[in-house]
């Protein structure tokens, strides 16, 4: 019999059941069913007009029996998939260090990790990877890519490099070695008192990366600390709970998992280092499974304001088996629960596990809530279930205008090409402009010229109506090359209203309940509302 053994999931943790077992107590009212499939099984094999290799066939059989269940989260791993799956959820891997996606004909740099490979050989965002050793990498997917750059730790790959404004492909040798991916890439003090902490994944870095960070800010002064989890797909479950530990004390149940007849829960163990320093945690359509367990227990003790919208509402355990042969099964086992009792698993009649829904928060959040059930915090505030986390300031990031849209929609296509021409514009401007710099006209006649000579076509009125949208590309850019994410994130506040909300609040509150106070006066404030740019709190 084989033997099953289960890893914790960021979606969850159960008691390991004797699958094997299970299946041959049952044996008896399932023997027709097994008869059926070892008989088609049979014929296939045997008389199928082309030849099936026989293992490739019990995987077909294997693999179509998991789409079957109609989860887009039960999955059957194969040896490759399950290398790819275990790394992206430790965070660690043997390679350069680069974050990487497709644009245009190549496989472009969108990140460089700091003490990597990457770094240390001198690759930039933009540049494009051209060649790896002997094998040209025009219309490689990301994936291809990949498997090429990744190795053994020590081992050497050779890359050609296409860069933005420098005539002749560039070519590096590098050596392979295991890169820890940060989970917290940088912090920032946004104001004299509040600190700023992006929490972009769950890996098995982020508790000791967040930890770092909030004794960083206390140290600058901070008084209140910004989470952000928007965006932030999850990751590990120990992770999510010993985040979550930082700030509450312990024996506190953080999350609870309900499977076939089991019930468990997690409670953090240790004492908080940031037992009373206000929080707010924001959140977004893309913060998901263990973002959302954070979020929903900081909630439910009154230990954070989540401002922004609704989360994702990945509430359902996932646990993997891993299988004979380098397989593995990750297969959906329970649902995760708020330690307020509410479920974060918001049901979606498309059954795609990554379709946001198709109607997001809008400015009737008084109406959308009253069709959700009512749970109460710990002090008694009102919290809603339904799926997801839902925020107790609703604030729909501001929309930009038609004009804009109509600019982007010609940029959108042809990412390739921009991407490359404010590359190279802010190579160009590095070490010229200071970090309170404004763009230049003679800088967006540029951006717009090049724009025309690599075939992207705007009619001047319309580029004039609406180039905030471009040149907000090209601000991003020249700030990052120049000085890096945290004067980029620094920039980009003033087109953030959802953590322009957040300063604000935090300013109105030494205390945590001072916050709630102030959240709550401001919903009653009778401010005239337009756009998207829009709020409330309970």
């Amino acid at each position: 019999m084989t033997r099953f053994r289960k890893t914790a999931l960021v979606a969850g943790f159960l008691v390991v059941p004797v699958l094997a077992g299970g299946f041959a107590l049952q044996a008896r009212d399932v023997r027709g069913g097994a008869q059926l499939l070892d008989q088609v099984l049979t014929f296939v094999h045997m008389r199928y007009v082309d030849t099936l290799d026989a293992n490739a066939l019990y995987e077909k059989a294997a693999r179509g029996l998991v789409k079957e269940l109609g989860d887009p989260y039960t999955e059957l791993f194969s040896p490759k998939q399950m290398e790819e799956f275990t790394r992206n959820t430790n965070g660690r891997y043997a390679g350069l260090g680069m974050e990487i996606t497709p644009i245009g004909n190549y496989v472009t740099v969108g990140k460089v990790f700091p003490d990597t490979p990457a770094e240390r050989g001198g690759v930039m965002e933009g540049d494009a990877i051209v060649q790896i050793d002997t094998f040209p990498a025009r219309g490689w997917t990301t994936q291809q890519v990949q498997n090429k750059l990744l190795g053994v730790p020590g081992t050497q790959v050779r890359v050609t490099f296409g860069r933005p404004g420098v005539p002749e492909p560039i070519t590096m040798n590098f050596r392979r070695a295991e890169v820890k991916v940060p989970a917290v890439r940088y912090t920032l003090m946004l104001d004299e008192r509040t600190g700023y902490i992006p929490i972009e994944r769950f890996s098995e870095n982020t508790t000791s990366d967040v930890a770092k960070a909030v004794e960083s800010l206390k140290a600058r002064g901070a008084k209140g600390i910004v989470l952000d989890v928007r965006g932030n797909p999850g990751g590990i479950l120990d992770q999510a709970i010993s985040t979550t530990n930082l700030f509450l004390p312990a024996g506190k149940e953080v999350a609870s998992v309900r499977g076939r007849g089991d019930v468990q829960n997690f409670v953090s163990e240790n004492q908080p280092i940031a037992a009373d320093i206000p929080l707010v945690v924001l959140t977004d359509g893309g913060s998901a499974s263990a973002s959302e367990i954070v979020a929903g227990a900081l909630q439910d003790y009154d230990r954070a304001l989540v401002i922004g919208t609704t989360s994702f509402g990945k509430g359902l355990v996932q646990s993997l088996y891993p299988l004979d042969g380098g397989y593995a099964l990750k297969i959906t086992t329970g649902k995760w629960y708020t330690p307020s009792g509410r479920s974060i698993q918001k049901d979606r009649k498309q059954g795609d596990a990554f379709v946001l829904d198709a109607i997001a928060d809008t400015v009737v959040t008084d109406t959308s809530r009253n069709d959700r059930p009512v749970y109460k915090s710990s002090s008694g505030r009102v919290v809603y279930g339904g799926g997801g986390i839902t925020p107790d300031v609703m604030i729909v990031p501001d929309t930009i205008s038609s004009a804009e849209q109509a600019v982007r929609r010609i940029l959108l296509p042809k990412m390739g090409a921009v991407f490359s021409i404010v590359g190279e514009i802010a190579l160009e401007l590095k070490g010229k402009v200071s970090p309170d710099f404004t763009l230049q006209p003679e800088w967006i006649n540029t951006f717009y010229t090049r724009l025309d000579t690599a075939g992207v076509k705007i009619d001047r009125p319309a580029w004039e109506a609406g180039r905030r949208e471009a040149e907000r590309y090209l601000e991003r850019q020249i700030a990052r090359t120049a000085f890096g994410d945290t004067l980029t994130k620094r920039r980009e506040i003033k087109d953030d209203n959802q953590l322009s909300k957040a300063m604000e609040l935090l300013r109105k509150g030494n205390t945590q309940s001072e916050l709630f106070v102030a959240a709550k006066a401001d919903a009653a404030k009778p401010v005239a509302r337009t756009g998207a740019n829009r709020g409330g709190a309970q």
